[in-house]
This record gives structure tokens, C-alpha cells and sequence, in this order.
């Protein structure tokens, strides 16, 4: 149930990602009503307001007679509809309606409910609107992805119907969805009008971030065991004395993943003190989590914000003009996002090469290959890894610097937050990717060790593994094992099998 105040992180997944059927609240739906009476009450004087009775953008001076306000609407859509590049995924699309949804029935924007209520009635029928990924200036708002999105309400563009592309009208046809007959005064501006698209994709992708966060403190802890590493490094003390929160908080989940261990070591019982990329994660792991953490806040903030443009206020009488639309804090959010992501995976990428590398593994054989030589083992592991962090790292590049000017220079500043927002997704997955790559070369590295204890999350992240993924005795085809692991991580499957029901950002 959605109410345009309360919407999280988690029940934005619960829908976006695992179909969870919506309702709404009828307080809400009550605000929606009184909003479009307001717009109705406009749209029949003669008073010019902006998007009601005037075209758009630098054309906001262009009054339009009554008669072709709802023409207005839908040329709007048609024209605006500009979306190039691959579709977006069906979980995206899913999001960018319950947000949009969500943003509607807070009762400034002047929206009919049975508009309202149809995008709800196609997110349960599970019909999903095509949507290109790219086009999206990130001001003015999402206005290339939210009017391919909203294209099916009349009928129009396309639609994923049970995982097959088809045009809106048949598939929603065949969901039994009849589309509606036309859009009213301000309804096309209003559907398009706001920050959905880059918010559902930033969305994910920080979801995602904080489920890795919890995988890549997993994936050091197998390898704090590979190696023999020295705990001392995560006593609380120490971490205390810093009072970075997510940095205490990643020494304690990684201290908690080895309790019970007997591969790791104390001072001086191997060496003295160990490289940073082990010593230090708590430091990096937890800086990570706590721009995680920071980014989440910006975006559940987003997920309940009004962002169209011009802002109806029925109880006071007004429609203001502003610029909620501009996706500046989402964009900035976006790419810290993307940064702080990147760096797990330069750390982890630092561990497998650890592993692999005989001047380094203390002990274990040249690239974990128990014949090295005519075996290469793990070698190209760690190529992989490289790749894809040097990847990142070009697409960790901001893009909430870069600014363009549109709309006949009337609109002469956006934000490219969409574009942060892919940009961060991208460099999700490929972090996933490494972090897998460390937890599937450490329990490699674990199997080549003298047997020993396990920790007590690090036994059951080591026997899921290796319920998927065999010990490599001899070299064989590699890629479809790091398909494995990634899929693995990807899945919530390995984190229930681990964890059980605790949250990822416990």
C-alpha cells in the first residue's frame, strides 16, 4: 500500500523487482481528487498556466485555446517519446511506475484517479512499457523515458507482456487492460514531468550496492583465511577510536564472518602485520557502506517527493512554477554512488592477485593450480578482475559536471542524473563480478590449504560455493564458473544461505 509519503528501499524492490501487487491508500487517493479539480477549475478560465493552457519548455508563451488542451497532452507524449539505445530492464520500467504513481497521489499534480489507477492496474497485470535507456538530460525531468513509459496509457509504443515485446495495444489487450481513451488537461505534462527514470535505476543499483557490501565483507573474510590473516586488525577498539560508523560496522561484520576460525593468525605468528589491501578493508569496505548509507537516505527522500512542474497547491488556490524536475541531487548521489562501488572492487581485486601470486600467497602454488605450468589455474581470474576494475574507473568519471543547454536555451542547465544512474548500475555489476571472482579464488586458495576451522559465515559462504562451483584440480573452462559465482552473488539465494533473514545492511 503507497502513499506517496512512506515508500522504502525495500518495498520499492518488493515491487520493481519481485511483482508485488499495489494498492492505495484512499486518503491519497482522496488529495489526488481535490488536485484535479483544481486543474479542471484552471483548465475552463482563461488565465494562462503553464503546461494547462500553454505549450511547453521555450513554447510556454504559446497560449492554447480550449479546445486542444487534450491534444496538447497527447502530442506531448507522442513528441517527447524520444528514447534511443537497448530497452530498459523490465525492473527499471516496473520502478519508474510505482515511483511515478507514488509522486501523483500526493495531490499536486492535477491528475485524474483513473489515470492514476490505470498505471497501477498495469504494474499488477504485469505489463511492462518499452523503454529506451538513453535520452535523458536529467531536467525538465525524465521527460524521453517517462513519455515511452506513459505511451501505453493511450493505447501507443510498446509493452513486455510475459516477457515477449508487443505493441501496447495488443498486449495490454491481452492482459485485459483497455487503455485510456485520451489524457486531459496537464495529465501528459504531469506523468513526465519528474525524476522517475534516474531514480528507479539509481534505486537498484543501490540496493544492489549494499547487498555487495555485505558480500564483499564475506569475500575478505575467506580470504583473511586463504592467507592466514592477522584479525587484530578488526578489533573494535581500534575502530572505536575513529568513529567512522561504516568502518566499525565492516570491521565487526567481517570480525563476526571469521568468529570460530582457526586459519587466522595473531601478531608475529606468521608475520608482523599484513598488506593493506587485507589490513585495511574495514577502513575501505566501510567508507563504501557509509556513502552507501548516505545515498539511501537522498533516495527515499526521492522516491516520496513531488517533482513535476507547475505544482498545483489546491488549498491556497496557486500553481507555481518551479524546479523540482531538475535531478541535481540525484546526480551528484549517482555518481558518489558509482565511486564508492568502484572501490570495492579495486580492493578486491588487490586480494585475488594476493592469492594467485606466489611472492605474495605465502605457500600456496602459482596461480592455485596444483600442477602449475601445464596449468595456469586462477592466472586469468585476476586478468578479469583487472579488466573490470579499469573499467570502473573510467566509468566512475561524474557525470553531474557536465551540463547542456535545450529547449532553445530555456532549459540551459540539467543534471545528467539519469545518465549517473546507468553509469552506477554498470559499475554494480561489474563490482559484483570481482567480489565473486575473490569468493570463488579464496575457497580455491582454502581447498590447497592444510584443512582447519572455518569461521561461522565463512563455513556456510564456503559450502555454497561449493555446492555450485567445483574445486578446480586441473585447468578446464573457466567462464561458465565466474558465470556461476556471479550469478551466485546475484541471486538472494547465497545471502539466505549464509545470513538466513537478517538485512543486508545489518
Amino acid at each position: 500500500m503507497i502513499d506517496g509519503k512512506s515508500l522504502d528501499l525495500e518495498g520499492f524492490i518488493r515491487v520493481a523487482r519481485f511483482g508485488e501487487i499495489v494498492g492505495i491508500q484512499p486518503e491519497s487517493m482522496l488529495e489526488t481528487t481535490l488536485a484535479r479539480s483544481f486543474v479542471e477549475e484552471k483548465a475552463a478560465g482563461d488565465a494562462p498556466i503553464y503546461g494547462i493552457n500553454t505549450g511547453f519548455g521555450k513554447l510556454s508563451d504559446v497560449r492554447i485555446g480550449k479546445q486542444d488542451v487534450a491534444l496538447l497532452q497527447k502530442n506531448l507524449l507522442m513528441s517527447h517519446a524520444c528514447g534511443v539505445g537497448n530497452p530498459l530492464s523490465v525492473e527499471a520500467v516496473r520502478g519508474m511506475m510505482l515511483l511515478r504513481v507514488n509522486a501523483l497521489i500526493k495531490g499536486h499534480s492535477g491528475v485524474r484517479p483513473e489515470t492514476v489507477l490505470k498505471l497501477v492496474e498495469m504494474l499488477n497485470a504485469l505489463v511492462t512499457p518499452v523503454v529506451y535507456e538513453k535520452g535523458s538530460l536529467g531536467a525538465s525531468g525524465d521527460l524521453a523515458p517517462l513519455s515511452q513509459m506513459c505511451l501505453p496509457l493511450i493505447g501507443l509504443g510498446e509493452v513486455i507482456v510475459g516477457g515477449i515485446r508487443l505493441p501496447a495495444a495488443q498486449g495490454m489487450r491481452q492482459e485485459g487492460v483497455k487503455p485510456l481513451l485520451g489524457l486531459e488537461a496537464k495529465e501528459g505534462l504531469s506523468l513526465i514531468n519528474g525524476t522517475q527514470a534516474m531514480t528507479s535505476i539509481g534505486a537498484l543499483a543501490l540496493y544492489d550496492a549494499l547487498r555487495i557490501a555485505r558480500q564483499a565483507d564475506l569475500a575478505v573474510a575467506l580470504t583473511y583465511e586463504a592467507l592466514g590473516g592477522i584479525t587484530a586488525a578488526f578489533d573494535p577498539r581500534v575502530h572505536a577510536l575513529r568513529g567512522q560508523h561504516g568502518q566499525m560496522d565492516a570491521a565487526r561484520r567481517i570480525l563476526g564472518n571469521l568468529a570460530g576460525s582457526t586459519y587466522v593468525t595473531k601478531p608475529g605468528e606468521r608475520r608482523i602485520q599484513d598488506a593493506y589491501s587485507l589490513r585495511c578493508s574495514p577502513q575501505v569496505h566501510g567508507a563504501s557502506l557509509g556513502a552507501f548509507r548516505y545515498i539511501r537516505g537522498i533516495v527515499e527522500a526521492e522516491m516520496n517527493a513531488v517533482t513535476d512542474n507547475p505544482i498545483v497547491f489546491p488549498d491556497t488556490d496557486e500553481a507555481v512554477s518551479a524546479g523540482n524536475f531538475h535531478g541535481q541531487p540525484l546526480a551528484l548521489a549517482f555518481d558518489y554512488l558509482g565511486i564508492a562501488a568502484a572501490e570495492l572492487a579495486n580492493i578486491s581485486e588487490r586480494r585475488i592477485e594476493r592469492l594467485v601470486n606466489p611472492q605474495l600467497s605465502e605457500g600456496l602454488p602459482p596461480f592455485l593450480a596444483a600442477h602449475s605450468g601445464v596449468n595456469s589455474g586462477f592466472m586469468i581470474v585476476q586478468y578479469s578482475a583487472a579488466a573490470l576494475v579499469s573499467e570502473n574507473k573510467v566509468l566512475a568519471h561524474p557525470a553531474s559536471v557536465d551540463s547542456i543547454p535545450s529547449s532553445a536555451n530555456q532549459e540551459d542547465h540539467v543534471s545528467m542524473g539519469t545518465i549517473a544512474a546507468r553509469k552506477a548500475l554498470e559499475i554494480v555489476g561489474n563490482v559484483r563480478k570481482v567480489i565473486a571472482m575473490e569468493t570463488m579464488t579464496a575457497c580455491q586458495a582454502i581447498d590447497l590449504r592444510a584443512p582447519a576451522e572455518l569461521g561461522t559465515y565463512t563455513k556456510k559462504a564456503y559450502a555454497a560455493v561449493r555446492k555450485r562451483i567445483p574445486v578446480v584440480t586441473c585447468d578446464v573452462v573457466m567462464y561458465p564458473l565466474l558465470e556461476t559465482a556471479d550469478g551466485m552473488l546475484k541471486s538472494e539465494e547465497y545471502e539466505r544461505e549464509v545470513y538466513g533473514g537478517e538485512p543486508c545492511d545489518e
